[in-house]
């Protein structure tokens, strides 16, 4: 019998021809692509640029709630409408429920920059899945997350949380059907379909993992963020005039302008 289902890299932070390439031959079907600081008519212009009939890229958004140093990252498609960073927890969530959005919880409990156990519990209702492996992390973490998915009664899913692209396709999500649109993928999490956690293993996959964690350290860096942010010309800073003022009321940084 043929092979009928998907596999997902849920979550991916660059897309370019290597990047494709690194999924078809890692045997991935579906690419989850979330940039951070990219506003999402862009996001869906490359989605389109770089899928075929091999590979779809289904264009995301990973939210920043919060402020800076107690931000909770929040991870939505099936968005028709652009959603900023640095807004409330509950502004975003309440703006995804109204876009009928899949929301899911990418590493949970991880630094500052995740959903706690007690708060993917408080929310479970409106989070369709919660991450259980990233290739990015170390075992115990991903054992962590794990954990809270169970403890929480919510599905998982695993992704490679690629910022480079030699790691596309270290880990994925495998349905048990066929998804040919972004509206498959959004009822695939939102029905919780069956599916399994899976990734690559060996001393290659720990190194690119390794190699992703240091990586780190620029993606936190207060120097970045406070360039890209509280001047308030950020892309998807809530203020930009892109939003046109529509999340004054939930956006957690002000400016003078």
């Amino acid at each position: 019998m043929a092979y009928t289902g998907t596999r997902v890299d849920a979550h991916v932070k660059v897309l370019d021809e290597r990047v494709v390439a690194r999924a078809k031959e890692r045997g991935i079907d579906v690419l989850v692509y979330a940039p951070h600081f990219v506003r999402l008519p862009d996001v869906k212009e490359q989605a389109r640029r770089f899928s075929d009939d091999d590979l779809l890229v289904v264009p995301a958004r990973e939210v920043f709630t919060g402020d800076w140093r107690n931000r909770r990252h929040v991870l939505a498609f099936g968005l028709s409408d652009p959603v900023p960073d640095f807004i409330t927890f509950e502004g975003a969530m309440a703006e995804f429920d109204r876009q009928d959005a899949a929301v899911l919880a990418p590493h949970p409990g991880f630094m500052n920059v995740s959903l706690t156990k007690p708060e993917v519990d408080a929310h479970a209702d409106r989070i369709d899945a919660v991450e259980t492996y990233n290739a990015k992390l170390l075992g115990y973490q991903n054992r962590r997350m794990q954990r809270i998915a169970d403890d929480v009664g919510l599905p998982g899913f695993g992704t490679s949380y690629a910022h480079l692209a030699a790691t596309v396709g270290e880990a994925w999500t495998e349905f048990d059907r066929e998804i040919e649109t972004e509206a498959d993928l959004v009822e695939a999490f939102r029905s919780g379909a069956d599916r399994t956690v899976a990734h690559r293993s060996g001393p290659d996959h720990r190194l690119r993992g390794a190699i992703e964690f240091a990586h780190l350290g620029y993606e936190n860096s207060w120097k970045k963020i406070d360039r890209l942010f509280l001047s308030g010309d950020a892309p998807t800073h809530p203020s930009n005039i892109f939003y046109d003022n529509a999340f004054d009321d939930v956006s957690v940084y002000q400016t003078n302008a």
